[in-house]
């Protein structure tokens, strides 16, 4: 199992690069590469624009950047880039890639037992998509089975992740992510994020 971590786009709302704010004293980027490392398994890291400065957070750490340059068309490019590359990784590196975790940087409130709760419970369920709920939606972090790859690697570039899991609602399990719709687009959210009171 890998694991897709978007991380390619402009933050245009909020002005300046989202994957290179801090929280809990690392910038969101690598606070989520490290999360999706916990798993074991290849972390492919999507990047597209600021690609210099966000790679640079991830130096040292055992992931494999992608650029994606159409990355302002939308998301499901940059998951399709991604779901390529961990395809196209040599096997050595990717033994049995029977799922594809995928997951954004700027979820406060993902970390690592989250991640592994979605893991275990596509082990235990079979399920062909496991996602988060939370604010009344099914969306990222989601996991999905091989059986899925080919609906996310035709996503059309303005499609993101939550189209193929809202496709057929009866193959999806969810796990709760309380406060899963935590994230920094905007000034406020990230005025809110460093003055949580």
């Amino acid at each position: 199992m890998g694991v897709v971590l978007l991380a390619a786009g402009g933050s245009s709302r909020l002005g300046h690069p989202k994957q290179l704010v801090v929280h809990e004293g690392k910038t969101l980027i690598r606070r989520a590469a490290e999360a999706g490392l916990s798993l074991g398994g290849p972390v492919v890291v999507v990047l597209g624009a600021h690609r210099e400065a966000i790679a640079s957070e991830l130096s040292g750490l055992p992931v494999r950047l992608v650029v994606h340059p159409d990355w302002a068309l939308g998301p499901g490019g940059s998951l399709t880039a991604g779901l390529a590359a961990l395809l196209s990784a040599p096997e050595a590196l990717t033994p049995a890639v029977d799922a594809v975790l995928v997951m954004l940087c700027d979820q406060l409130r993902v970390g690592a037992a989250h991640l592994k709760a979605l893991v275990a419970t596509w082990r235990d369920t079979g399920a062909p998509v496991v996602a988060s709920e939370y604010d009344g939606t099914r969306g990222v972090p989601a996991l999905f089975a091989r059986s899925v790859f080919d609906e996310l690697a035709s996503l059309s570039p303005e499609q993101g992740a939550r189209g193929v899991i809202a496709h057929q609602p009866s193959r999806v399990v969810t796990v709760p992510l309380p406060g899963g719709d935590e994230d920094v687009d905007t000034p406020s959210d990230l005025a809110r994020l460093k003055s949580p009171d």
